[in-house]
């Protein structure tokens, strides 16, 4: 086993590679490339001839991690497992080995009509994680899904796929999560989600933070385990990022909530490094270390996520955004609004708008990506037009800190970018925009305007934007700006600052959004409430109380 003390710093052979390059040639020299895959070890020639590990003697349960699928297409899924006996162990309790895996889905739950089977490698060049995409299924059915190593059987998951393209739909109900800090609480939410009955589950960012986790795992107080020490530190390298993700997805609850519903993933900051942009890190690096970081980050989270070969990493590099539609009812444009923005304005955090956060240059998706969402809603024939997203959209002046103080981390620090989405979405000629949000451990419910600035001006969309999971702790129903929130921002039509998740259907004249809460994360097994329920007619953008 590998030891756990270790250094959190890159090898050296890396570290003068990026040195010599400079920012712009780091990310596009193909000798930077090379030496990104050398550092995160991309399976190649030498994978070919590696040694295989016999599955009779692994000795423990490897699926300690559970499983899990996503991205549910009309006739494809995808799998994802990761092999980990012992997952808090640098090494995952395994040898430098690849191991055969297999995997079934099947129509029903004991696996008595099998749809497709198949074989897969656990590559240690990859951490023995397993990502599986599956064809020729048929649109708009659920089925079940299992792996095998030897004679150890994972748990098995259940997962659909999306209905055929273009056909009347006439309902979906998915799920949102986002920001669930270990060492700030327990998982609750995960296990109440768990028993929802939904088509889907869209994870907003925030997956997995970067920051040390004590042996007591901080605000979960644990007093029936120790948690090792090599988690007492930031993430930087990949095997930090590695042994963080094996932590989080350790937790039963989040398995729970895995194994229940297809998960469609996007990131947010935390997944790299805190209010990250684009490749300028938050504090100040040399940009060749902060990328090589970045690498690492980016390649654990396609090892650790239910994603397709087409997501996988190039070096500091990770295509994200991606579309998908639900027959004929809901076209879902996943974005990513950290990999392409520009630098925040004015220093950051909470400030009085400038000319350089006003700048036409400004960007938070890029260029690129913003292009791909306008061009997408003119083609798109949906009933709902659906936008999963990171950071507040909607405008949100702070009452604590200024008259105009707003977040240059989130689209208010960004109005230009904000302006042209919405000239685009206003060109489509489209209706019934949603936006979905994560990022700021609260829940919202915001109508989207034409202009801000004016209370009275046309609501073009609606923002919904759902608590934490546990990040920020126990949180409060009311926070201390609830009011001057609500009095600030007219737009504003719900906040609740406690932890939880929540529930949209989507049908074909109405869509209802329900505000999930728990009362506590500090200690395990809270109630759910329903604190907030709205409806948005088809055609009539905007929340109205349910």
């Amino acid at each position: 086993m590998a030891s756990p003390d270790r250094t959190t710093s890159h090898s050296p052979e890396l570290r003068s590679a990026a040195r010599a390059l400079g920012r712009r040639r780091f990310l596009t020299t193909t000798g930077a490339a090379a030496a990104l895959a050398f550092a995160v070890g991309i399976p190649g020639a030498r994978t070919a001839a590696a040694d295989e590990l016999e599955p009779a003697r692994l000795t423990e349960d490897p699926f300690t991690l559970g499983v899990a699928s996503g991205d549910p297409l009309p006739d494809s899924v995808a799998l994802w497992t990761r092999l980990a006996p012992r997952p808090l162990e640098l090494d995952g309790g395994l040898p430098d080995r690849r191991i055969s895996v297999h995997w079934e889905l099947a129509h029903d739950e004991r696996f008595n009509r099998i749809a497709r089977r198949g074989h897969a490698w656990a590559h240690p060049e990859f951490h023995h994680a397993v990502h599986v995409d599956v064809r020729n299924l048929r649109p708009g059915s659920v089925y079940h899904y299992r792996f095998r190593v030897g004679d150890w059987v994972s748990p098995a998951g259940r997962t659909r796929t999306a209905p055929a393209a273009g056909s009347r739909v006439d309902s979906l109900r998915f799920g949102l999560v986002s920001c669930q800090r270990y060492d700030q609480g327990h998982w609750t939410a995960y296990r109440h989600l768990a028993g929802e009955d939904l088509d889907a589950v869209f994870h907003l960012g925030d997956y997995l933070y970067e920051y040390a986790v004590n042996a007591q795992a901080g605000g979960r107080g644990y007093t029936d385990r120790v948690i090792p020490a090599h988690f007492n530190h930031e993430t930087v390298t990949l095997e930090d990022y590695r042994l963080r993700y094996a932590l989080y997805k350790s937790d039963p609850d989040l398995i729970a909530a895995h194994l229940a519903h297809p998960f469609v993933v996007t990131w947010d900051d935390h997944e790299t490094e805190n209010n990250y942009a684009g490749d300028d890190p938050e504090n100040a690096v040399p940009p060749e270390e902060f990328l090589l970081r970045r690498a690492a980050a980016y390649r654990a989270y396609w090892e650790n996520m239910p994603l397709r070969a087409a997501q996988r990493p190039e070096g500091a590099d990770l295509r994200l955004y991606r579309r998908m539609h639900w027959g004929d009812l809901a076209q879902f444009d996943v974005l990513d609004t950290r990999q392409y923005r520009t630098d925040q304005a004015n220093g950051d955090g909470w400030k009085t708008p400038t000319a350089e956060s006003e700048a036409e240059s400004m960007t938070l998706t890029g260029a690129e990506q913003e292009r791909w969402l306008t061009d997408g809603w003119r083609r798109s024939s949906a009933v709902w037009n659906v936008v999963p997203q990171q950071v507040t959209f909607s405008r949100r002046n702070n009452p604590a800190a200024g008259n105009t103080t707003l977040s240059m981390d989130s689209w208010d620090g960004y109005p230009a970018s904000r302006r042209r989405v919405l000239e685009g979405w206003k060109a489509s000629g489209r209706e019934n925009l949603m936006i979905l949000t994560g990022d700021v451990h609260v829940h919202y419910g915001l109508d989207v305007k034409e202009d801000f600035d004016d209370p009275s001006s046309r609501t073009l969309g609606t923002e919904i934007v759902t608590s934490s999971v546990s990040s920020g702790g126990n949180g409060a129903e009311r926070p201390a700006n609830w009011a001057g929130y609500l009095a600030r921002n007219p737009h504003l039509r719900f906040y609740n600052g406690l932890r939880g998740y929540t529930t949209v259907e989507l049908g074909r004249r109405v869509a209802r959004t329900e505000f999930k809460t728990v009362a506590r994360v500090t200690e395990p097994g809270a109630p759910l409430t329903v604190a907030g329920t709205f409806v948005t007619e088809s055609g009539n953008p905007g929340l109205t109380p349910a």
